[in-house]
């Protein structure tokens, strides 16, 4: 299917993030775009504001009559009423990952892939390629605290714009890092110089195998911790599949991967390697690093040269390994280091990603994404780095039922960290209900005197009377909708 000719797109749980930003690529191109969701959420709101029209009722007389393309996500269930109309109807019925890689396929893609970051490392990277006025758009999973999005269009759409060949690819051959500890002696060869070459930034996401429809020029993996095992048979099978993502790599384009990770990269495709690390030695890697007045200061070294003089407007260790990620791709589509410096000092951040809401001398609240046991770890480490000796109460909602149960003790180990604990119930997402795996279960396992469930109609109530000195709200379900209401409710 030409995506060029269509005129009107469905898409069928449009209130999703990767599904929005792809909503909001075609109505930007002059497409008619509709769609349907469970419920409405700020983000559907905003997207009616934008002109796009959104029903919340399972009902197939709300579908329009012409649609050339559903754009459909495995979080609506094939049992769905509208789902099952437009099967009926014959009409062509894509997953998002299958679009998002026809889009991506005509541009310059960086993607970037693991179970950690991929958010605020594909913003960030977003940030960096709009502060050197590179023509780029992003896909991203997170609204861009810089651009108020989680879509940014290119500011040109000519044909010319476009990528054309390999020729305009990136180049490298001869300086192929064969060795992860190696340094690179080329660096002209790594980056492009095609003057109309517009990159698209995006997220591989490894659930459901969705990042093998993607064929980038810069791949970065940060991380292959096990996570979505309901998809992956267990953890050996979900590294075979980020070895066949490493083997999606255009010819000559680079893998930029965090020290560490125990994968071999696919060598059926010749492209340059790349390892990135916090601050021990690798090809990309942060040194000199100190903290001031809640900036971290670092200087940044690349396989050729030390730049030095970097500032970081974003607190905690694991955001300047992320930055160490992004501004390495940066490096390596050619951006100067006067710009790069520019654009780590001026980076935001991603809303919901270590998103400091309320900083006062009796009372710091933060929320954050986290919903695996890795991020929360690098969460509260990075909330005990900035506020020592302070009591740190921390509110977690469990996202899905199989990864409850798949990472209940690694979740107790880390929430037990908490000086007290607040559990909400498992968000489901599109998951049914599995026996035995419950808020209660994970509540008994972890190591606390201070501990205890409530649900989200009770949790300010019970939070204005705890008054905390430091709150932590986490989580990746509907604990988003309960963000501003706590807020407003602590603000003054």
């Amino acid at each position: 299917m030409d995506l060029n000719q269509i005129k009107s797109v469905y898409f069928l749980g449009i209130g999703g993030i990767g599904m929005s930003a792809l909503a909001r690529y075609f109505k930007r191109n002059g497409v008619n775009v509709t769609g349907y969701d469970k419920t409405s959420t700020p983000l559907t709101v905003q997207l009616i504001r934008e002109g796009i029209e959104i029903h919340f009722e399972e009902k197939t007389d709300q579908i329009p009559k012409e649609v050339d393309l559903v754009v459909w996500t495995p979080a609506v269930p094939k049992e769905n009423a509208v789902y099952k109309e437009f099967m009926q109807q014959g009409i062509p019925i894509k997953k998002r990952s299958e679009v998002l890689g026809e889009i991506a396929s005509e541009f310059t893609t960086i993607a970037v892939a693991g179970t950690h970051g991929k958010t605020t490392i594909s913003t960030f990277i977003a940030h960096i390629l709009r502060t050197a006025g590179k023509e780029h758009m992003a896909f991203l999973g997170g609204i861009s605290k810089n651009y108020g999005t989680n879509f940014i269009e290119p500011s040109i759409h000519s044909p010319q714009s476009r990528v054309t060949g390999h020729e305009s690819r990136l180049t490298g051959h001869e300086s192929r890092v064969t060795d992860h500890g190696s340094r690179v002696t080329d660096h002209g060869s790594w980056i492009t110089g095609h003057e109309s070459q517009v990159y698209a930034v995006v997220e591989a996401d490894e659930y459901d195998r969705s990042f093998l429809q993607l064929s980038p020029d810069i791949a970065i993996i940060t991380s292959v911790d096990p996570d979505h095992l309901d998809i992956y048979d267990d953890h050996d099978q979900m590294i075979k599949t980020f070895t066949k993502f490493t083997g999606k790599i255009r010819k000559n384009g680079s893998l930029i991967m965090k020290k560490g990770i125990t994968i071999e990269p696919d060598d059926h495709v010749v492209y340059n390697r790349f390892t990135y690390s916090l601050n021990t030695e690798s090809n990309f890697f942060a040194k000199n690093i100190f903290i001031r007045e809640g900036l971290i200061y670092f200087d940044f070294v690349t396989p050729t040269e030390t730049i030095p003089g970097f500032v970081l407007g974003m607190p905690g260790m694991f955001n300047l390994e992320n930055a160490v990620a992004a501004l390495a791709a940066g490096y390596l589509t050619g951006i100067e280091a006067v710009e790069l410096k520019s654009a780590a000092s001026s980076f935001q951040g991603v809303e919901r990603r270590f998103d400091v809401r309320i900083r006062r001398k009796d009372f710091i609240y933060i929320d954050d994404y986290a919903h695996h046991p890795e991020e929360l770890n690098a969460c509260i480490q990075a909330v005990r780095e900035l506020y020592p000796g302070r009591q740190i109460t921390g509110v977690f909602q469990p996202h899905l039922y199989s990864r409850t149960r798949d990472l209940a003790d690694d979740f107790a180990a880390v929430l037990s960290n908490l000086d007290k604990v607040i559990l909400l119930e498992i968000y489901p997402a599109r998951e049914q209900r599995i026996p035995g795996v419950s808020s209660e279960m994970l509540l008994a396992k972890i190591d606390s005197n201070h501990k205890q469930l409530c649900s989200n109609k009770e949790l300010i109530g019970i939070l204005e009377q705890q008054r905390p000195e430091v709150l932590l709200t986490l989580g990746a379900g509907d604990i988003a909708k309960l963000v501003e209401p706590i807020t407003d409710a602590f603000i003054t």
